[in-house]
């Protein structure tokens, strides 16, 4: 290999790995299953990417080994889930990637295979995703509640406040070991929503005041008739 493209290749000694750990169709089921921010055990990841148990404990531990999934052991059983939010950020923007590098079919923006209620609200990880989510995202920067510089994002002292008044506290936010706001690409919308600390602070909020609830689907959440009444007035002002 001549020494230039050598040196390219040493730059980026990660992608080629993470890329195989993503191609292959199982393991890219049981990482899309887990994109809920949930632990689940290894017999019902089996299922979900409908693999023999013994080819899915071998995907779950070239996930593990490779820093995608963590494992957590209780009692005799095996959970894995997602290793950090910064890797889930990354495996929404692949979706994301993977949407718009798809064949061309006419397919409208946003796309429209995918399901309603999944599209309107749906959790990213630990952060809410989806219709609701994007159109709230931009109206906080719309409102100069949240100054956006790229990807990256910080709160005026206006968002403060208001943040303040959902119960976020902003400084133990920005203590946490993990970006505390940025833009997260949304792959149904195909606008970015909000991702961080700060996202993941704000579906604890709402979901403590009542205005957004996990259903027994996953990803898929539900906004109460209150909600419905907080995101209306809140998108109007």
């Amino acid at each position: 290999m001549p020494a230039n493209l050598a040196d390219e290749h040493n730059h980026f000694p990660g992608l080629s790995r993470i890329g195989a750990l993503l191609a292959d169709p199982g393991r890219a089921a049981m990482l899309w299953a887990l994109m809920d921010g949930s632990a689940r055990p290894a017999g019902e990841l089996t299922m979900i990417a409908g693999l023999s148990p013994s080819a899915a404990s071998a995907h779950l531990a070239r996930l593990t080994d490779g820093g995608l999934l963590a494992l957590e052991v209780r009692g005799r059983h095996r959970y894995f889930r997602i290793a950090s939010p910064d890797i889930a950020a990354s495996i929404e923007a692949l979706a994301n990637v993977a949407q718009v590098s798809a064949p061309q079919r006419a397919v409208p923006r946003p796309v429209r295979t995918v399901p309603v209620d999944m599209r309107y609200a749906r959790t990213c990880y630990d952060h809410m995703a989806g219709e609701l989510s994007v159109r709230v995202f931009e109206r906080l920067v719309e409102r100069g509640l949240l100054t956006l510089d790229g990807s990256s994002l910080e709160a005026t002292a206006d968002g403060a406040a208001r943040f303040a008044e959902w119960g976020i506290d902003m400084s133990a936010q920005k203590t946490r070991r993990r970006r505390f706001a940025c833009t997260c690409p949304d792959w149904s919308e195909r606008r970015p929503h909000l991702g961080g600390a700060l996202g993941a602070a704000l579906l604890d909020s709402w979901s403590a005041h009542g205005w957004v609830e996990r259903t027994d689907r996953p990803r898929i959440l539900r906004i109460t008739p209150a909600g419905h009444r907080h995101f209306d007035a809140f998108l109007a002002a």
